[in-house]
């Protein structure tokens, strides 16, 4: 399985935030080859890999990254839907990998949006915590699990600004996308947020590469 389509081009929307912090959407991306100090998985309960961007960061970081995750589970059990837990990023360019349970869909009516938003506010809390500076985050729940990638994005974004504009070490949040109608699902959320003039107002950047 390939995260990346090479033949369409990459591009950034960058949300710029006061006190020189940044939230940027990007794609299509392979969150395996990012850089930030942290990617987040998006992962399923038992920790023990699957799938889609689970399996790519399990294969790419290599056996350490299971190792350190049943360890945590035999500490904790299964990670319930909406917690976090933080290992090493193994053979990652990533030092880190933040491993969340996103909600699975089922209609929008039993409290899919609160613990998608806690998805976010705990992977960055945890970033936070290790005095991490940059982390990058997959478009959770919107494969398999089936949220619509248009009511993920919104719930997404403003769960991370509210998050990154109270940390005190993280600067940067990335959203690497899988592909180009995700990049512009998230683009219209961000617009969209932006327009509403939010508790936390932001200017947007646009760049082509």
């Amino acid at each position: 399985m390939t995260l990346l389509d090479t033949d369409v081009q990459t591009f950034t929307i960058r949300l710029l935030l006061d006190g020189g912090k940044a939230v940027e959407i990007y794609g299509p991306a392979d969150i395996t080859a990012e850089t930030t100090d942290a990617i987040v998985n998006a992962a399923n309960s038992s920790l023990l890999g699957g799938g889609g961007v689970d399996g790519a960061i399990h294969r790419a970081g290599g056996a350490a990254i299971l190792a350190e995750c049943r360890q945590i589970v035999g500490r904790i059990g299964t990670l319930p839907a909406g917690q976090a837990v933080i290992t090493s990023g193994g053979h990652l360019a990533s030092k880190h990998v933040i491993h969340t349970v996103g909600p699975i869909y089922r209609g929008g009516q039993h409290g899919e949006a609160a613990t998608l938003a806690s998805c976010h506010r705990e992977s960055l809390r945890l970033a936070d915590e290790h005095g991490l500076a940059s982390l990058a985050f997959p478009a959770i729940s919107t494969g398999a699990y089936g949220y619509p990638v248009s009511d993920a994005a919104t719930i997404a974004i403003s769960a991370t600004i509210e998050a990154l504009v109270s940390a005190k070490h993280v600067t940067l949040c990335r959203f690497a996308l899988f592909d180009v109608s995700t990049v512009r699902a998230y683009e219209r959320a961000a617009e969209q947020l932006h327009r509403l003039n939010a508790t936390h107002p932001f200017r947007i950047e646009k760049a082509h590469s």
